[in-house]
């Protein structure tokens, strides 16, 4: 079902800045969403308002074409599975799964099938006589997925709900929560501050900061064109190398950037971007892993000294300080540079990133971070 969110904004008591900041935002039917964000970007309280545990200032909430803003939770036809997964101890598993039925008055041979169905997507089904202590953390976070499903809700609401897990389970996890959302086509609303997490999940990322939504996109989107240096910096690990210079005009066209300690010639799909811009700034960036190692020198080539090395498996980090800065690269672990070693740094065009210095908006990018969500229909008025 489609979930639509119009100017909404949540203020709290004592804070100088709304936690929600009159976003707009559209998610389709069957679509996995991931809001994504640091602590107190308002990503909670954006989950809690269509769940209906928050009621906006103003603004609309609309499931599916119907106007939810102030239908009670249980109304609004949603399930929520929080971080710290709430169950009834003196009940076994199944029971648990139950209680959601029982309390609407469904019939007994109903509610059985219905758990079982349940409990067998989330492969807990023979784990149903257990007491909740008997069962492991991953576990009880899958007996209150069943929980939530059980009451088959338009959307499912996800608060961080593997962020008490060790790093192996998360990883089990995450599979098996991309499973179920690929099993039922529901929609699925996950909010995490975890990149990686959001990266593996989600079909649509919403990048917030400071309750303002900064990037709507895929994966792939949000990574690769990150449309302001917060989402640049933010989404990926290690996080992109940035640095700040001075925009001038290249000999014979073009134009080049004077960074602390050395110069690069910007290619040419900056250009446009770039017009009446010479002496301004702009904050020029690259990730780790876009630099390369080169034998030569050349043109956007520096050469350095290895300052740490970061071993990560397959692959390492090491830092290596060129032209008076230091870099993040990453290098296949068979390369195996040690500290103290020089090497070269090579910069490919392609891979290089600009962000205006003042408004931290891409040079590539002419489009706003949001708009107001199109297809609200009759579910813009209120109920």
């Amino acid at each position: 079902m489609k979930v639509l969110l119009k100017d909404l904004v949540k203020r709290f008591a004592n804070s100088e800045r709304a936690a929600v900041n009159k976003i707009n935002l559209v998610i389709e039917g069957g679509e996995l969403a991931v809001l994504l964000g640091p602590s107190g970007c308002g990503k909670t309280t954006t989950l809690r308002m269509i769940a209906g545990l928050e009621q906006p200032d103003s603004g609309r909430i609309a499931i599916a074409e119907r106007d939810i803003t102030d239908l009670a939770p249980k109304d609004r036809r949603v399930a929520m599975v929080f971080q710290n997964f709430s169950m009834y101890p003196t009940m076994n598993v199944y029971d648990n799964i139950a209680f959601p039925l029982h309390a609407v008055k469904m019939k007994r041979g109903e509610i059985d099938r219905t758990v079982r169905e349940v409990a067998a997507l989330v492969n807990i089904d023979h784990l149903l006589e257990r007491g909740l202590r008997q069962v492991s953390g991953g576990e009880a976070q899958r007996v209150a997925l069943a929980r939530a499903m059980v009451r088959r809700p338009e959307v499912f609401l996800m608060d961080e709900p593997l962020s008490n897990l060790d790093a192996k389970l998360r990883v089990q996890l995450r599979t098996e929560i991309k499973r179920l959302h690929q099993d039922t086509g529901a929609t699925f609303i996950f909010v995490t501050h975890d990149q990686e997490e959001a990266m593996t999940l989600g079909d649509k990322i919403i990048v917030m900061k400071d309750g303002d939504i900064q990037q709507v996109g895929t994966p792939h989107e949000v990574f690769f064109a990150p449309r302001n240096a917060f989402v640049a910096n933010f989404v990926g690990t290690p996080s992109m190398n940035m640095f700040e210079g001075a925009i001038s005009a290249a000999e014979g066209g073009g134009y080049r950037l004077k960074l602390p300690g050395f110069e690069l010639t910007l290619p040419a799909r900056f250009h446009a971007g770039l017009a009446n811009m010479t002496g301004n700034h702009a904050v020029w960036g690259i990730r780790p892993e876009a630099i390369k190692l080169v034998a030569e020198a050349g043109e956007n080539t520096i050469s350095g000294e290895v300052e740490l090395v970061e071993a990560l498996g397959s692959r390492d980090l090491i830092f290596v300080r060129a032209a008076g800065q230091l870099f993040g690269v990453i290098i296949d672990a068979q390369e195996s540079l040690a500290v103290g070693e020089t090497c070269r740094l090579h910069f490919a065009g392609a891979q290089m990133h600009l962000f205006d210095a003042e408004s931290e908006r891409s040079l590539l990018d002419d489009k706003p971070p949001s708009v107001p969500p199109s297809g609200w229909g009759e579910a813009g008025q209120r109920a």
